[in-house]
């Protein structure tokens, strides 16, 4: 009787575990099918599986104007601003950490603040425009180079390591600067790549800052694109069965057709990396939640 009722129980929570993860995957499955389908056939209603495969849709999306470069400077401003993140962020966890910083505590804990209050966005404009970040490349890289949530992991994880080896490297003659980037930065591998998994996608995401401080279409994201052929998609499906006309095409795209495809445009990249990843993701929650 016990074997039968475990049995049961674990076919139950199996079960549970199974329905929770189709409801959690299948928003993102039934956004992939609508983008392969036949936009006229799509407006009839899509379950499983795609009606009348095509990648139309794509291709209308990629036809349109700055996606090249747009997308060029999305993975320039992931990647450099999460590198700029991860060395700025460790090294101020690591400077928080010794007793000699004057003021410590202090900065620290303001720090921390910060993740619960903000200015509001004029403050924040007026701010990035008097330090000359409007229309800069660099509006997208330096405000974000120190976040106050990445250093509570990284002081964390560098709390935790044995002071013995910091020591034996000062008593060889060694500085901070060389014992954070030899012996502290290395062993702290397992956080920073939870602080770069957290910090590209968080660029890869942004767009607020491009909308309100870059006028320049060379600096235009492709996020902020996709955000306004989103709002704009009506335009675009004019536009695009009017192509198709005079080439003769028999496709045509829909308003509904555009929104899916942009927005899958934009999530296959964190789609493909975060799987992964997602162990990183994880480790620095639990470290989080442990101490801050």
């Amino acid at each position: 009787m016990r074997r039968e009722s475990s049995i049961a129980f674990n076919l139950f929570n199996y079960g549970i575990q199974a329905v929770i993860t189709l409801l959690c995957l299948y928003p993102f499955y039934y956004i992939l099918i609508y983008s392969i389908s036949d936009p006229q056939q799509a407006l009839k209603g899509v379950s499983f599986i795609p009606r009348g495969w095509t990648l139309f849709n794509y291709e209308t999306i990629f036809r349109l104007d700055n996606m090249g470069h747009s997308f060029f400077v999305s993975i320039a401003r992931t990647v450099i601003g999460t590198v700029l993140t991860v060395v700025c962020s460790s090294w101020f966890a690591y400077a928080v950490t010794k007793n000699e910083l004057y003021f410590r505590k202090w900065i620290y804990r303001f720090l921390v603040v910060t993740m619960y209050f903000n200015a509001g966005i004029i403050p924040w404009y007026l701010t990035m425009k008097e330090l000359g970040l409007k229309n800069s490349f660099l509006l997208y890289v330096i405000p974000s180079a120190i976040g106050a949530f990445y250093v509570v992991l990284l002081k964390t994880f560098i709390e935790q390591l044995p002071q013995a080896l910091e020591e034996s490297a000062m008593i060889d003659g060694a500085g901070y600067l060389k014992v954070f980037a030899r012996i502290v930065f290395p062993l702290s591998m397992p956080i920073v790549a939870t602080v770069a998994v957290f910090a590209s996608v968080g660029q890869w995401n942004t767009w607020m800052d491009n909308y309100f401080l870059v006028s320049s279409d060379r600096l235009e994201t492709l996020q902020l694109i996709l955000y306004n052929y989103l709002t704009q998609a009506q335009q675009i499906v004019n536009s695009s069965n009017m192509q198709s006309l005079s080439r003769g095409a028999a496709t045509r795209v829909s308003p509904e057709s555009i929104r899916i495809t942009v927005t899958m445009v934009v999530t296959i990249p964190v789609m493909l990396v975060y799987p992964f990843l997602q162990k990183y993701f994880v480790k620095g929650i639990m470290l989080g939640a442990i101490k801050g």
